[in-house]
């Protein structure tokens, strides 16, 4: 049997490279590298303590391959967001991400909202 002290260094060590790809990185497909790196510490934490502790129902590995699902799933709805990133404003900075959220159209100009209020409706002055 396999010694615990070396898939949990190598857990820590994904988990540290994770972070750092997801706190320090300002390219999208980066962070989801990260988040991805993250995902596989997870599981192999879970699979590690699974097997050292001898768990006769395998929680471990049940649990495994529920976030091994998750994380696909999480991976097909990313790439659609980036590529969404990407047609939106030809780059895939992550600076570039809060104006998908802007309802405003890039060419109009808003008006202020007590702007309407000064007009006469009758003559449009």
């Amino acid at each position: 049997m396999i010694h615990a002290a070396g898939p949990l260094l190598l857990v820590a060590i994904l988990a540290g490279l994770g972070t750092y790809g997801v706190l320090a990185r300002r390219n999208v497909v980066m962070v989801l590298v990260g988040a991805e790196l993250l995902i596989n510490s997870v599981a192999l934490l879970l699979v590690t303590v699974d097997a050292a502790t001898r768990d006769p129902l395998l929680s471990g590995q049940v649990l495994t391959l529920f976030l091994i699902t998750v994380a696909a799933a999480e991976v097909g709805l990313a790439l659609a967001v980036v590529l969404l990133l990407f047609r939106h404003s030809g780059s895939s900075d992550l600076d570039d991400a809060t104006s998908l959220g802007e309802t405003s159209n890039l060419g109009e100009t808003s008006r202020p909202a007590d702007a309407d209020a000064d007009t006469d409706t009758r003559t449009g002055r």
